[in-house]
């Protein structure tokens, strides 16, 4: 995954989508893509989208990433995504640590937690639900 202040998306290789069996969707208009140099990007347009996680040390998030040709890259995560989950990051020992959620991002966190309480609740999970729950309570 490339963590890039000067993309303008979230970015899947398509090639990648494909190997990992995500659901893609078609765009009803599809979007011209340009790469950092200005030129007009292998797969030239995004015609695809799919729905999907991000997981990254206990932290979970449902988005939705547009299908491109990243070559050697799998996920791309632009300077909006960034801004918001403000990560924070070591540049000496290469680690990311996600600790500076804006309050939009943990109010997200906040109702995708409450709904899966609740669907642990009606299923009677009990197992899911001890997950969810601090050890502490």
């Amino acid at each position: 995954m490339l963590l890039d202040s000067g993309a303008i998306g979230l970015f899947m290789n398509t090639a990648f989508a494909k190997e990992k069996g995500f659901r893609m969707e078609r765009l009803k208009n599809p979007l011209l893509v340009r790469n950092v140099d200005g030129t007009v990007n292998m797969g030239e347009v995004i015609m695809y989208q799919a729905e999907c996680n991000i997981f990254f040390k206990g932290y979970v998030e449902r988005v939705r990433m547009d299908m491109c040709n990243l070559e050697k890259m799998e996920v791309i995560l632009e300077m909006p995504w960034l801004a918001v989950h403000n990560p924070e990051i070591d540049w000496e020992k290469g680690e990311v640590r996600m600790t500076c959620c804006l309050p939009i991002c943990r109010n997200k966190k906040q109702e995708e937690e409450k709904k899966e309480v609740k669907k642990a609740e009606k299923d009677e999970d009990k197992e899911v639900l001890r997950k969810l729950v601090p050890k502490r309570f």
